[in-house]
């Protein structure tokens, strides 16, 4: 360059002066001091920026910590686009951001979450010219030698990798272990609800495990053929408690569990078919377009904090057991979380499973110890039988706090073969069906999300909208199968298990797929069953307080993909979650007087609302369904969000839209038809119905 052109006034920071700018007069106190807002409102560009230029390759860094921060990448991580001419030569290559929303500077190519859209080459680069005032110089991304940004060096094992039997187990068993309360914890809460005893939680808990190790391993096979761990999704938990409150069944007695289960079953079993139709019609790739990140996080987060009248409640009933468990999962998981032992956070990975044994421990002894034995009072006498008013005062402590009021362990068969259809013929009620059809478009959108995130960690690049139908329409069938095996809920994708792939940076789906035959062979031990039906109903409530908590803040956590500055999407967002919790609020207290006697506990009384509600038409079944659908947070939340989210102008990069490979380029790239292919040569079948292949 010429030594008549101005040099540039130094801008403050790392970044290395613009060769070809011009110093232009501050506009504001922040320009005149240098000062660079790095949260994002309305005007600057989030992880979604716009990337211009490939920068200089530049070695992967390997000891990136997910924990210290995200890498240097975009937030969809891929960038596919054509070389740009070369450029005048500059210390370090630079990314241009639009801080402007609405548009986008011609010499960009606009990306949503990261990944780039292929655009035809820019024209040759005029004469050098001064800085626009609507772009900054930014350092950028590390990237490979072939335009892919660096994702899996954090990684210990990615998709693809098959290391050797034992490393793959010894991950793969850890990975389950690292969300035992995800499924196990569920059965625990609706089983003791349908009138079940001990035996029918510890037979409902095998089957439980059963299905997640089949299911897992169709998923990981002709699903979406990520690494995700189908399970009792928490999605379920709601609409099932309101099924189990409904008013015709409270006044069963005799084979009431089996009834409702066999309800259950009925309700799951069409819900689940609705939902593979919407898969693998291809209804899904329509319908995703409406799914962005500003959707998918109030509709999340609304699933964990609906709960709140279940969690603390319950343990308030034993609060020196209750309290100390969800203290010592916080302490694990948060003070004590670096901590590495032989190369493993074991207190951040463990959380829930050391909470449990070291709280129960603790009950054991203080059990022992005779701090609730009172004198006269037997725990297995019904309150109701008890003469005493001492022992009726003490009967919850006893029946919360004692760890040895449970016989499943002792009654639990050793073997013990979960069958189809082991509770009876499922019933089939359309009022109940419709009300599980809409849930089953709720854990389509969570698992969504779920793909999208877990795919920016162990894939190469997202999946295509055709392998996106395929696993939700896989997870259909897989909940069909949950529905006549009786677990009570449908199979879906755990949430959690993309906050477990970045934890324990294992991303095989090899090692995913091993994990699921260990759990299938415990399914088959029926003391497995007898030893999880045993765990003591406080501990249960107070693990439950962690993991809603933490499916809320992963629901939330998914506004990292969209502009989460912008006014547009902060209303959004608070008007969801606010009419999410104040609109069912009005449902399940509407015709309640404040004196009244119910029959069921306090904290199942929101579910009941189906007796109760505003709605009087003279369609019984009509009324049911919507005084149930508009009393479950998680519908309200997502029907006001999808709405609002794709009525409200934004851009694409404001809205976080995400962004799925395209099929011509995936059936292009080896890497990526090696990570969703589907093996045994069943692909070649999908390859005739496009809208679910690659």
């Amino acid at each position: 360059m010429s030594d008549s052109v101005p040099k540039t006034r130094n801008r403050p920071g790392p970044w290395p002066p613009a060769p070809d700018a011009k110093a232009m007069p501050p506009a504001s106190w922040a320009k005149k001091t240098g000062f660079k807002p790095k949260f994002s409102g309305e005007a600057n560009a989030s992880d979604s920026g716009q990337i211009s230029l490939q920068p200089k390759p530049r070695e992967p860094d390997a000891n990136v910590d997910l924990e210290a921060g995200r890498p240097g990448a975009p937030a969809n991580g891929v960038t596919h686009q054509n070389k740009a001419p070369p450029l005048p030569p500059s210390k370090d290559q630079v990314v241009k951001k639009r801080k402007d929303s609405d548009g986008l500077p011609k010499s960009s190519v606009p990306i949503t979450n990261g990944q780039a859209v292929t655009a035809p080459p820019p024209p040759p680069p005029p004469p050098p010219r001064r800085t626009a005032r609507h772009e900054e110089v930014v350092d950028a991304p590390p990237q490979e030698d072939d335009g892919f940004v660096s994702r899996h060096s954090h990684m210990k094992y990615e998709l693809r990798d098959s290391p050797g039997l034992v490393p793959i187990g010894v991950y793969g068993i850890q990975h389950y272990f690292s969300i035992l309360g995800s499924l196990i914890l569920i059965p625990l809460v609706i089983v003791p609800a349908m009138g079940g005893s001990h035996e029918d939680t510890s037979a409902v808990a095998s089957t439980v495990l059963f299905v997640s190790g089949v299911t897992t391993l169709l998923h990981t096979s002709f699903g979406s053929r990520l690494p995700l761990i189908q399970g009792p999704s928490f999605v379920y938990l709601a609409p099932v408690l309101a099924i189990i409150n409904s008013p015709e069944f409270q006044g069963l007695n005799a084979n009431k569990f089996k009834h409702i289960m066999k309800e259950l079953q009925g309700a799951i079993i069409i819900g689940s078919a609705f939902q593979t139709f919407i898969g693998y019609s291809g209804l899904m790739s329509l319908l995703v377009r409406l799914i962005n990140p500003v959707v998918v996080s109030p509709t999340i987060a609304a699933v964990g904090l609906s709960f709140y009248s279940y969690g603390f409640p319950l343990v308030g009933t034993c609060l020196e057991i209750g309290a100390v468990q969800i203290l010592v999962v916080i302490v694990f998981s948060l003070y004590l979380r670096k901590i590495s032992v032989l190369g493993h956070r074991i207190f951040l990975i463990y959380a829930v499973p050391l909470g449990l044994a070291i709280t129960w421990a603790v009950a054991f002894l203080l059990t022992e110890a005779g701090v609730y034995n009172y004198k006269g009072c037997d725990i297995n006498i019904p309150a109701s039988n008890m003469v005493s008013e001492h022992c009726r005062k003490h009967v919850s402590r006893m029946k919360h706090c004692r760890v040895d009021t449970s016989n499943a362990l002792k009654s639990s068969p050793w073997f013990r073969f979960p069958y189809p259809l082991q509770w009876g013929t499922p019933i089939f009620h359309w009022k109940m069906a419709l009300v599980m059809c809409v849930v089953s478009l709720i854990s389509s959108v969570d698992s969504v999300g779920s793909y999208h995130a877990s795919s920016l960690l162990v894939a190469s690049r997202p999946p295509t909208p055709g392998v996106l139908s395929r696993g939700i329409g896989l997870e259909g069938l897989s909940s069909v199968l949950a529905g006549l095996w009786g677990t009570g809920t449908g199979s879906t994708t755990l949430t959690e298990n993309v906050h477990t792939i970045a934890v324990t940076k294992m991303g095989s789906r090899r090692a995913v797929q091993l994990g699921a035959c260990f759990l299938i062979v415990l399914s088959l031990v029926g003391k497995v069953g007898g030893f999880i039906a045993s765990i003591p109903e406080v501990m249960v409530a107070g693990l439950l307080c962690f993991m809603w908590a933490m499916l809320a803040a992963l629901g939330l956590s998914n506004l990292r993909y969209s502009e989460a500055g912008s006014s547009r999407n902060i209303i959004i967002i608070g008007l969801s979650l606010f009419f999410s919790l104040s609109i069912p609020a009005y449902f399940q207290q509407y015709g309640i007087s404040p004196n009244s006697n119910l029959s069921v506990p306090s904290y199942f009384q929101p579910y009941i609302v189906a007796s109760h509600g505003p709605f009087h038409s003279k369609y019984g079944g009509l009324n049911y369904f919507l005084n149930t659908i508009f009393s479950l947070h998680m519908v309200v939340a997502f029907l006001v969000a999808v709405i609002l989210d794709n009525t409200v102008p934004g851009s694409k990069q404001e809205r976080g839209v995400y962004v799925w490979s395209e099929p011509e380029v995936a059936r292009r790239e080896p890497a990526v038809a090696n990570d969703y292919e589907l093996p045994l040569r069943v692909g070649k079948i999908f390859r005739w119905v496009k809208w679910v292949g690659l």
